[in-house]
């Protein structure tokens, strides 16, 4: 089967959690003909919402992906979770993204989640449509609710209809009547990002929804159909992975078609690996997952056969980049997290499984960073906020049959570098038991400069797997420091070199015993690496956020007081009207005690964001964090006693 060809829209609905976006969602495919009647997230059964703790919490945790028609466009639509603890599948979700719909509650207003999103997709430069939802909600006030639009996200956001009714079951949206030469002035200011329309309308009973899909059809930037691949005129295919999903027992790659066609059976380089073939090809079409022979431009297909893709991948020729948000997807660095938990099987039968599916979790999310600590027989993942807890036990249990539960939640600690430090071994030296000789220097560099690699040798002064493995082994080294945290900002130069040259009895095989081998390199390089960042010394630092509040000005005085319990500085306080807009700086350990106690302190309206800053100096003795095994500190000890008894000579 080939998809046919039309315009197509890529675009993503976003909002706070309880906005009603899933609702929203449910009520678009209804209208498109895609369902027989709208989902209801009360009753737990909503097209994109799969997942029994979604369905169960009423909120969304994984990207869905759905398309249907709307005119003569066909449009890939994104929901993404509106939780603040998933904010990483939010912004990978936008990098495929040609626009967004972001929904704010008449009720609600403007609400914390609402900030960060609204900031993300200025950020990218996409285009972003408004939709003011639970017009007919008692307390919905949309006039206060576009005063809260245009003064706090965007001055550029202007309405393109008025609400009657407001509050109640009978709430309609009359849209405003526009010319032919406005249209087109709106349509390059929506499209080029500059301007923000604003609809209102219910999900519930779908006023204004009919209205909003026309003006995503009309406003926004959609492509035009491409030829097709057997036109000799269609370009080698290429695009975005932004999804990894294991189900139904394959692993299934999500990817948009950016240019040319994906075929079945093609051999496709992904990231720059080895081309992988496509053994099975399917399109999100009109509510359904139907299998195809092709994919063309535009739109989302699930890949199987490509066991290397990695969420952000590109594969194909990179297209030269249409927007801001094609050019964030060759080099987003989303903020990693800044917590994690120790994970513990509640059957000791289960641990073997729980790392297994642990793993796989972690294939489908880069950003879950599984570290296992063989000594203590301990599994441990990152997180960015307490609700992940929850998730990955609801993971663990409705598709593995595993029950975990998780120790209390820890910073993610970093070391960073004090002063440059060497050491060396060399070969057939005692205590060396390697045969292979290495010496490193390590140096500290400027925050957020990376690691470097250097060489103060001849680069063909041993074979180019030596070198390999030499970087193998600083790179693992690097990951666990001397306190056990990642060391970051480090430039690594490589002073010593040498090596047994491959030899073997007469008439006899290799003889590894007599050889030097890329495993001793790999070994020696991290007892070395070791050795030289005791002597340069490391300083462990804790993750500090940055945060802004906005709170009613009556309530300052109680929130600065439970600011100072949780260590939270504020650094700037402004008057916003009746609201007070703080400042300042948290650490990254206290952001959920302060999350859960702003709402008491502030009637349920206070605003609580935040985000990475920086990593600051800990006081007092530093945090220490087990190394998985074997561990080259430890092994440092020992040398150490046996060079002070070494003869001298």
């Amino acid at each position: 089967m080939r998809a046919g060809r039309r315009k197509t829209l890529c675009l993503g609905i976003v909002a706070h959690v309880d906005a009603g976006k899933t609702s929203l969602t449910e009520r678009v495919l209804f209208e498109a003909g895609v369902l027989d009647h709208p989902g209801s997230v009360d009753a737990g059964d909503t097209q994109t919402d799969s997942m029994a703790l979604e369905r169960q919490r009423g909120i969304t945790i994984r990207s869905a992906v759905v398309s249907f028609d709307w005119r003569a466009t066909t449009v890939n639509l994104i929901d993404t979770p509106g939780h603040s603890d998933f904010i990483a599948e939010v912004e990978r979700a936008l990098t495929v993204l040609d626009a967004a719909v972001l929904v704010v509650s008449a009720v609600e207003g403007v609400q914390a989640q609402t900030l960060v999103l609204m900031r993300a997709l200025q950020r990218l430069g996409l285009p972003v449509v408004l939709f003011v939802n639970k017009v007919d909600r008692a307390g919905a006030d949309p006039d206060r609710v576009l005063g809260e639009v245009t003064t706090r996200l965007s001055p550029e956001a202007f309405a393109l209809g008025q609400v009657s009714g407001a509050g109640t079951r009978g709430a309609a949206y009359l849209p405003f009547e526009v010319g032919t030469t406005e249209l087109g002035e709106l349509r390059s200011a929506v499209r080029g990002a500059t301007s923000h329309p604003v609809l209102f309308g219910s999900a519930i009973t779908g006023a204004g929804v009919t209205e909003l899909l026309d003006a995503l059809t009309t406003l926004l930037p959609v492509a035009a159909p491409v030829p097709s691949a057997g036109s000799g005129t269609a370009s080698p295919p290429s695009g975005t992975v932004f999804k990894v999903d294991r189900g139904e027992g394959r692993r299934t790659v999500l990817a948009r078609v950016r240019s040319g066609s994906l075929r079945l059976r093609d051999r496709v380089e992904v990231d720059g690996r080895p081309a992988e073939k496509v053994t099975g090809l399917r399109l999100f079409d009109r509510g359904r997952l139907v299998s195809v022979d092709e994919v063309p431009a535009g739109r989302i297909a699930a890949v199987t056969g490509w066991s290397s893709a990695r969420i952000g991948d590109r594969f194909g020729p990179a297209p030269r980049p249409c927007s801001r948000a094609d050019q964030f997807t060759s080099t987003a660095q989303f903020a990693r997290p800044t917590l994690e938990t120790v994970v513990d099987a509640v059957r000791l039968s289960d641990v073997v499984g729980m790392y297994s599916a642990l793993t796989e979790l972690a294939d489908q999310d880069p950003l879950i960073d599984l570290r296992r600590d063989d000594g203590r027989r301990e599994i441990a993942v990152s997180l960015y906020g307490e609700v992940q807890k929850e998730v990955i036990a609801a993971v663990l249990a409705e598709e593995y049959g595993i029950e975990v539960t998780f120790r209390p939640t820890t910073s993610i600690c970093v070391e960073r570098l004090v002063a440059p430090g060497a050491a060396v071994q060399l070969i057939g030296t005692a205590p060396n038991p390697f045969l292979a000789q290495v010496g490193l220097r390590v140096e500290p560099l400027p925050v957020g400069a990376g690691h470097e690699f250097a060489l103060e040798i001849e680069l063909g002064s041993m074979p180019p797997a030596f070198f390999t493995a030499v970087r193998e082994g600083i790179a693992a080294t690097l990951e666990e420091g001397v306190h056990g945290w990642a060391v970051p900002d480090a430039r690594v130069v490589m002073t010593h070199s040498g090596y047994y040259p491959r030899q073997s009895h007469a008439h006899a095989t290799f003889d590894k015993a007599m050889s030097s081998t890329a495993q001793d390199f790999r070994s020696l390089s991290r007892l070395v690496l070791a050795e030289a960042l005791v002597r340069a010394g490391t300083v462990v630092c804790a993750p500090v956020h940055r945060f802004e509040l906005e709170v009613p000005e009556d309530t300052l005085s109680s929130v600065l007081g439970e600011l100072n319990r949780h260590q939270a500085v504020p650094l700037e306080t402004t008057l916003r009207g009746r609201s007070a807009v703080l400042l300042g700086q948290v650490p990254a350990d206290a952001v959920h005690g302060v999350q859960q106690r702003i709402p008491h302190l502030t009637r349920g309206e206070g605003v609580f964001t935040s985000g990475l800053d920086h990593y600051a100096p800990t006081t007092g003795a530093p945090a220490e964090r087990s190394r998985a095994q074997p561990d080259p500190f430890a092994q440092i000890v020992d040398w150490s006693r046996i060079q002070r008894s070494w003869p001298a000579g």
